[in-house]
């Protein structure tokens, strides 16, 4: 397929255009491995295994509302026979009346906003039934997780269009602008009381790339000029901390607008989640990070944390013979230790780096499992586009 989003991606770097389109098309192979027609709905993840005799399968292993969403989110952009592909038969708007029809069930605010974004999306005649889902669990003065939050206003946006939400748009709006915490970062939670005092100062990236997705799409439907520059000003901070080569960090001190611990470094933050915020923010008519995307992109298969003594990658990150992505690259510690210590420390020595736990815990281990989701905003990120 042909985007708006790769055209840019060529005319900018043809090596690059080929491996997003190779992504792309690992993503479709890789999803219907995904997805169980039995419970009509997608696993939490596949994981690598090894059996007795050394050889590497990988074993579904749960089911997750809240990927199904995505992926239907994401898949929708594809021709509607290659939707049908991923979902047993159904169109992604088929897939998304499905999880609207099982809402009443939902309990998780995240997974019911994604699911109306979804409805939204695909204009399900039962979009108010999905949004009144979301309301009934949107408590009135509930702290929330950050990300969970900016799904909510995101599909609230969604929404707009075809019915009345703009009075819990305002509220949403404003919850989400108030989770800055001192920098042009956000925090992990809204308000107090759902993260300990000793990290509540530490956020992770999916807490920056959903707010400032969801605020460059509030201006993008109706124009509001803060949103849009905090927005902008989020981004700006996320890729002027980018890693040389290319790494999207982890978790930052989202007082101060530095980075606590960068590793682990995730696919689907490379390839996916920062390319989504970013192309919708310069869409929406914010600043053109393309540059930090493409650095980004590039880190899928030009691997630092495992290069080999001749700078090939010991292992690669993109396994086409299994269908996958690899999650992620990590230190390897042992129950997140160096998160812990540098998340610790940070609270109340900011600039101690800890520079011996680099040199303990080197990053370098692989995590050999893979989830829905990530193919789904992989979808999601090169084939949709947002108009103003």
């Amino acid at each position: 397929m042909t985007t708006a989003r790769l055209s840019a991606l060529a005319a900018a770097d043809l090596p690059l255009h080929a491996l997003a389109e190779r992504l792309l098309a690992l993503a479709e192979a890789g999803l219907p491995e995904m997805y169980r027609p039995d419970a009509e709905t997608f696993v939490f993840t596949r994981a690598g295994t090894v059996s007795p005799d050394g050889s590497r399968r990988l074993e579904q292993r749960g089911t997750s509302t809240r990927y199904a969403a995505i992926t239907a989110l994401g898949a929708r952009f594809l021709p509607e026979e290659r939707q049908r592909a991923l979902f047993g038969g159904r169109s992604a708007e088929e897939f998304a009346g499905l999880l609207v029809e099982r809402l009443a069930g939902v309990v998780n605010l995240g997974d019911a906003a994604l699911i109306a974004w979804a409805a939204a999306e695909t204009a399900h005649p039962k979009l108010s039934d999905a949004l009144d889902r979301v309301a009934a669990l949107d408590a009135p003065g509930r702290p929330l997780y950050t990300v969970e939050a900016a799904w909510v206003l995101s599909a609230l946006v969604a929404a707009r269009a075809s019915v009345d939400v703009e009075d819990r748009i305002a509220l949403a709006r404003r919850r989400l602008l108030a989770a800055r915490a001192g920098s042009p970062l956000f925090a992990h939670a809204t308000g107090p009381g759902l993260v300990p005092r000793y990290r509540s100062h530490v956020a992770c990236f999916a807490d920056q790339t959903y707010p400032l997705q969801a605020l460059a799409r509030l201006h993008a439907s109706d124009d509001d000029p803060q949103a849009l520059a905090a927005a902008d000003a989020c981004a700006a901070r996320i890729c002027a901390l980018q890693g040389d080569g290319g790494q999207w960090w982890w978790h930052y001190d989202a007082r101060r607008g530095t980075v606590v611990e960068g590793y682990p470094v995730y696919s689907v933050h490379q390839h996916a989640m920062a390319p989504t915020a970013l192309f919708d923010l310069a869409e929406a008519g914010g600043t053109d990070f393309g540059p930090a995307v493409r650095r980004g992109l590039r880190w899928m298969t030009d691997v630092p944390e495992l290069a080999g003594p001749t700078g090939a990658p010991r292992e690669p990150m993109i396994r086409e013979d299994y269908g996958v992505t690899w999650r992620k690259v990590y230190r390897g510690d042992p129950k997140k230790a160096v998160r812990a210590a540098r998340g610790l420390t940070a609270k109340v020595v900011p600039q101690a780096r800890l520079a011996p736990l680099d040199l303990l815990f080197r990053p370098g281990s692989v995590d050999r499992e893979c989830r829905p989701y990530e193919f789904g905003w992989l979808l999601f990120a090169w084939l949709g586009g947002l108009a103003r």
